[in-house]
This record gives C-alpha cells, sequence and structure tokens, in this order.
C-alpha cells in the first residue's frame, strides 16, 4: 500500500515584523508551518541572518574577521562591510561598550555611533545593548529619537524597563523593538501580554526568548522554542505568535571552546574554527527550533548558515 502524505498546516500563523525601509528591508515570520517545514507547506519569509558588529570595532585576533574587515577602521566603514557580507540580510551593532561594568561609554557617544552605522547602510539595523537594564533605557529611548524613521529595531525589552523602551522606540519614534525573556515560555508570554495591555501593535515587535551555546543547558533552549511554536500555530496562542530573533553570537564566542587559546589546548585545534563551529551549531539548532532571524558573527558562520536556510527553505 502506497504511503499518503497529509501535510500539516494550521489555520493561524506567525506574524509578519518589517525592519528597514526601502527595497532591502526585511520581513520575517508569517509561516503556518512548523519550523522548516516547507513540505507541508511553502514558508513565507526565510530566515534573516544578521552580520554583527560592536562599538569596539573588529576582533583583530581571528584571521577570517581580520581579513574580511581588513582596511575597514571607521565604525562607518567596518557597517558598509557587514552590508555587503555574502550571506547577511541586515547589519546588527552591539553597544557592549556601553556598559556600566565595562567601558561605560556615554549614552551620547553611543548614539552618534549608531547613527554613523544607520547612515553608512541601505540594508535593516538591529541594535543590541549592554545588558545593563538601567543604562539600556536611556539608550534605546535617545537611539530610538536619534533614528526616527529608520525602522531599525532595538534588542531589547525586559520586564524592568518595557513601558520606557516601547513608548519612545514603537509609539513616539515609530521603531520595532524585541521582547526578552530568560528561556521560560511562560515569560515570553506574559512580556507581549504586557506589551498589548499598552496597545502595542503585534506587527511592532518580536520575541528573543533567550538561548545557550549548544552543550551549555540548550536542551532548555530547544523545549521553550518548540512549545512557543505549538502553541502559536497548534493553540493559536496569539500572546506567542510574534517571530522570534536570536543572538546567537553573543552566547557562542563567550564559552570556553570559542575563547581558550590553542597553547592551552593544542588538541583541540584552531580556536577560529572551533568557535565558527559552536555558532553554526547553535545557529542551527535554535533555526530548526524556530528563530525566525539570527545574530551571527563570523563571515564563514553567516555564509553556513545562509547555505543550510537556502537549501533548506
Amino acid at each position: 500500500m502506497a504511503f499518503t502524505r497529509k501535510p500539516q498546516t494550521y489555520s493561524s500563523s506567525i506574524n509578519e515584523v518589517t525592519i528597514g525601509t526601502g527595497d532591502k528591508a526585511v520581513t520575517i515570520g508569517g509561516s503556518n508551518v512548523m519550523p522548516l517545514y516547507s513540505f507541508d507547506a511553502p514558508l513565507k519569509n526565510k530566515v534573516a541572518i544578521g552580520a554583527e558588529i560592536t562599538d569596539s570595532g573588529v576582533d583583530r585576533t581571528l584571521p577570517g574577521i581580520a581579513s574580511y574587515y581588513e582596511g575597514a577602521e571607521t565604525i562607518a566603514e567596518i557597517a558598509k562591510r557587514a552590508a555587503e557580507m555574502p550571506g547577511a540580510d541586515f547589519v546588527a551593532l552591539a553597544l557592549n561598550g556601553a556598559d556600566p561594568n565595562g567601558d561605560n561609554r556615554p549614552v551620547e557617544e553611543c548614539v552618534e555611533i549608531a547613527k554613523q552605522v544607520s547612515d553608512a547602510i541601505d540594508v535593516p539595523l538591529v541594535i543590541t545593548g549592554s545588558r545593563n537594564v538601567e543604562k539600556d533605557t536611556a539608550l534605546f529611548s535617545s537611539i530610538a529619537e536619534a533614528l526616527q524613521g529608520k525602522n531599525v529595531l532595538l534588542v531589547s525589552a525586559k520586564e524592568e524597563n518595557y513601558k520606557t523602551v516601547a513608548a519612545s522606540a514603537i509609539m513616539a519614534y515609530g521603531n520595532k523593538i524585541s521582547a526578552e525573556s530568560a528561556v521560560d515560555i511562560n515569560l515570553a508570554k506574559q512580556l507581549n501580554v504586557l506589551l498589548s495591555q499598552m496597545g502595542i501593535n503585534p506587527e511592532s515587535y518580536v520575541m528573543n526568548v533567550g538561548t545557550a551555546a549548544a552543550g551549555y543547558g540548550y536542551d532548555y533552549v530547544a523545549s521553550t522554542l518548540d512549545r512557543v511554536k505549538d502553541a502559536a500555530l497548534a493553540q493559536n496562542d496569539a500572546m506567542l505568535q510574534m517571530p522570534i530573533i536570536t543572538p546567537v553570537s553573543q552566547e557562542t564566542w563567550t564559552v570556553k571552546e570559542s575563547i581558550v587559546s590553542e597553547e592551552d589546548f593544542p588538541d583541540w585545534g584552531s580556536r577560529e574554527s572551533r568557535g565558527v563551529d559552536m555558532e553554526v551549531c547553535t545557529a542551527a539548532a535554535v533555526i530548526a527550533g524556530g528563530a525566525d532571524a539570527v545574530i551571527l558573527r563570523h563571515p564563514q558562520s553567516i555564509e553556513a548558515i545562509s547555505n543550510m536556510v537556502a537549501d533548506l527553505m
């Protein structure tokens, strides 16, 4: 007896969210099938890939990154090169230097950096902050005003600061935000409910449900992604139907495999290759779990994931 496949589609779908402006604007989300289930129905928008740069410049200790950005010295030049990276759909600016426990770069200086990056590129811009709630609240509000009309995505709003960030970024200046929670479906839904109670349009924000590098408690991430997508599609839970963005690079380039020297661990091989492998493995996993956009750092990682997405979608 011949096998007859029955496609599984849903009456509900993931919301669509557009970032950027003009011909190179990027829309994520929109599908009504489980992640990568293109055999059940066409996936409406492909997974978007972001090339990460930082306010600290290029990491010259990694030959592959140093080579790609060779000759790019200013933040504007670096941003332009990132926008041209094969496989990248948007640029992600990480304002790590704003961290009060680090360089503690002033808000005004960070805003100027963001403006320089925005002016240098013609692709969408995503901006991540310092991970300090108090500093990021002031930072995102000021950047949202400075980049009014650019439709940038600010990552991210947390339970402690969502009102201020959402009011300034979305309501006042017409940008987008992500709602960040810590690998917990209930926390993710709760923050989405709070944003909806403010009257925020579902098409104005995405989710960052958190992640971990592969092998570092990633099973919790996998479980959370599966539950979110199942609730969004199978249970038609409107409070979990926002697209998901995952800043993979910030997790994978800080674990032991990516930072210990070849001198200390000669049997582990190239430090750069280890980091790329960790970034690619984690990105592939979160995409399979339901991420609609990922942020990566290394050109080799972006090329590999871009090819994977093209083959599967």
